[in-house]
């Protein structure tokens, strides 16, 4: 009898906890969200959809900025999965590769701007949490990991390009 009475406390322990968490997200985490995809959506608006397409367009010609600012802006003005919509800019050939770089990106932009992929929010806070506790910044974490993010998405969008062609080339497509 003990023991169905240990379950029952504990299984509803176990709800009640959820419901504390999910209570601190509304009164946090919910409304920062809102407020940074508010901000985003209106800078957008100020400059102008057109002039943010044709800034797209200009930097879609060249391989350091498609996929380096191509990427960034795509995961912070349209999010996750919204992002890889700007492989409408790119050749066919480049597209694996622009693709590889947004998603690449989606993990380290997170520390920054939240909103943008939600759903790693909790693998990077769990990760920031661990570095609070070993006395460091997480604000530096996050300026870091975003730095190292443009890095790596750089690289990879390059070397996917090469393998892409290399693979088109032998392929004769």
């Amino acid at each position: 009898m003990n023991y169905i009475e240990w379950f029952g406390t504990n299984f509803i322990g176990l709800f009640e906890a959820g419901g504390k968490q999910f209570v601190s997200f509304m009164t946090g985490i919910v409304p920062l969200l809102i407020v940074l995809l508010t901000f985003t959506y209106s800078i957008i608006a100020f400059i102008g959809e057109e002039r943010v397409n044709r800034a797209i367009q200009f930097s879609a010609k060249n391989m350091i900025l498609r996929y380096s600012l191509m990427p960034i802006l795509s995961v912070l003005m349209l999010t996750n999965p919204m992002a890889y919509t700007f492989g409408r800019f790119v050749k066919e050939h480049q597209k694996p590769a622009f693709y590889d770089s947004v998603v690449s990106f989606l993990h380290p932009v997170t520390g920054l701007f939240p909103y943008a992929n939600a759903g790693e929010l909790f693998v990077y806070l769990g990760i920031a949490n661990g570095v609070v506790e070993a006395g460091y910044s997480m604000s530096s974490l996050a300026v870091r990991y975003f730095l190292a993010g443009i890095v790596i998405i750089l690289m990879r969008g390059v070397i996917t390009e090469a393998i892409t062609k290399f693979l088109m080339r032998k392929e004769k497509v």
